[in-house]
């Protein structure tokens, strides 16, 4: 599987930033899951606890300088997470879009894959190495070329799944279970950026969108229970 994280969960409750403990949240759900169902799981992290693209090219500059320097902080979030990993005995690998050499491999697809084989987590860092593409696009582009079995984008504000609207505003909106790929891209539901969509939908890659924050969801995922949001085929799979 291929878990997508915002670069907003690592900041746990502040607004920028590293949250230490935060992180190690997230690192215990992945280990734990790693050790209790033996499957393989890439990581592909976000930056935006640090630095957004949008936010430079907002101010003036260059977007794809601004964007450039998006992929550097989504670096900084993959090595405080493979840290924190390691220190749970879980052996992990970062690999980089961009290369930096004394700090992480070079994305390589098959060193990927044979370290997945291997047991180790995959951190994806740098995006997809290219300015103007989301980390979102990102995890739908290397959870193809890893040949992973499903998208689970992890949320961490907590809001558990896709909704009929904003559940922070309205009420009454209600939690949806499953939406179609053109559902979320004809009534544009926040989910994933539309080529990240477009991509799973190409590759018949299912999305799950879960409160990843919520103890115990990620393990009741790969249980085969039902949590949160899946993004799929209008018919299931036969």
């Amino acid at each position: 599987m291929l878990l997508k994280l915002s670069g907003e969960a690592f900041a746990g409750g502040a607004d920028t930033g590293i949250d230490a403990e935060t992180v190690r949240v997230i690192a215990s759900g992945i280990a734990e899951a790693r050790e209790a169902f033996d499957v393989d799981i890439a990581v592909v992290v976000g930056g935006g606890n640090l630095w957004r693209g949008a936010q430079g090219s907002d101010t003036g500059m260059d977007r794809a300088q601004a964007d450039y320097m998006g992929m550097l902080a989504t670096v900084m979030n993959a090595l405080a997470l493979q840290d924190t990993l390691e220190q749970l005995g879980q052996p992990t690998r970062v690999q980089t879009a961009i290369h930096m050499a004394q700090i992480a491999e070079p994305y390589i697809r098959r060193r990927a894959i044979r370290h997945l084989e291997k047991g180790r987590v995959v951190i994806f860092a740098g995006g997809t190495g290219n300015p103007f593409f989301t980390t979102d696009t990102t995890a739908s582009l290397r959870a193809a070329e890893v040949e992973a079995e499903v998208v689970l984008k992890g949320t961490h504000s907590g809001v558990d799944g896709i909704y009929t609207a904003d559940p922070g505003i309205d009420p009454d909106a209600t939690l949806l279970k499953r939406v179609s790929y053109l559902q979320v891209l004809n009534e544009g539901l926040d989910v994933m950026d539309a080529t990240a969509i477009t991509l799973c939908m190409d590759n018949r890659l299912p999305i799950v969108v879960f409160n990843l924050m919520q103890a115990g969801n990620l393990q009741s995922l790969l249980n085969g229970t039902q949590v949160g949001t899946l993004v799929a085929s209008e018919e299931p799979d036969p």
